[in-house]
């Protein structure tokens, strides 16, 4: 069994997510009554928003690399950075790497192919709407990526922030969220066929698996399940 190196702690409320999802799904497949063995390198989130704030890309490489030296050095086989946001320097980071790791973009990317997918929204911090790591990889398979209007984007982003990320989950931001998915319903050539919750808080607000007809794609879930089938590997 491959051990699994996860920086976590961007934010904390998504980490304790991978957490259990790692496990259920761990036990879901190896039903000898075994939990999984992995380690977790909870960091500074200020840290990394403050490389973000100042567009320091390559101060946010750096500092993401040697932290994933601690998960090689604490026995780590292979790892992966539990938030989307980071993966902003993950083509960056990944060939510098001490372990092999798993990309959350390519594993949404291969789920949303997988189901036949060609066109989707992304929500998620306005660094992910506004960067184009998602769409450079989902453009690679064909699949359109839409982004919300201007102003919808500095919701999301301003409530993923100021609510989702220390914890606080409230109706009314859950069918504000959700109002957008639906104005997003009609985007793109033929609708899209679902939304990309691209930042790992916003399926613990956006629960269920579909929305009005639109699939909410769990890329956390997502992730984590790409995370155990290496463990298996």
């Amino acid at each position: 069994m491959k051990t699994l190196g996860m920086i976590g702690g961007v934010g904390p409320e998504s980490t304790i997510d991978y957490y259990k999802n790692i496990i259920a799904l761990y036990r879901e497949r190896r039903r000898d009554g075994s939990y999984p063995q992995f380690v977790i390198n909870s960091i500074d989130l200020k840290k990394g928003l403050d490389f973000m704030d100042a567009n320091n890309l390559p101060g946010m490489a750096d500092f993401l690399l040697e932290e994933i030296k601690k998960l090689a050095q604490a026995g780590a086989d292979f790892g992966l950075i539990a938030a989307n946001t980071p993966h902003i320097v993950f083509d960056d980071i990944a060939p510098k790497s001490p372990i092999p790791l798993i990309s959350i973009v390519e594993a949404t990317c291969a789920y949303a192919k997988a189901r036949k997918m060609k066109c989707l929204g992304l929500f998620g911090t306005r660094y992910t709407m506004q960067a184009d790591f998602y769409q450079k990889v989902f453009q690679r398979e064909g699949i359109e990526l839409v982004v919300p209007e201007s102003k919808d984007q500095d919701y999301i982003h301003d409530k993923y922030f100021a609510e989702l990320v220390p914890g606080n989950f409230l109706p009314e931001t859950r069918a504000r969220l959700l109002a957008i998915v639906d104005r997003m319903k009609t985007k793109g050539a033929a609708g899209i066929d679902g939304v990309i919750l691209a930042g790992t808080e916003l399926p613990l607000i956006l629960r269920g698996e579909s929305h009005n007809g639109v699939v909410l794609l769990d890329t956390g879930k997502i992730h984590c399940e790409a995370a155990v089938d290496a463990m298996f590997s």
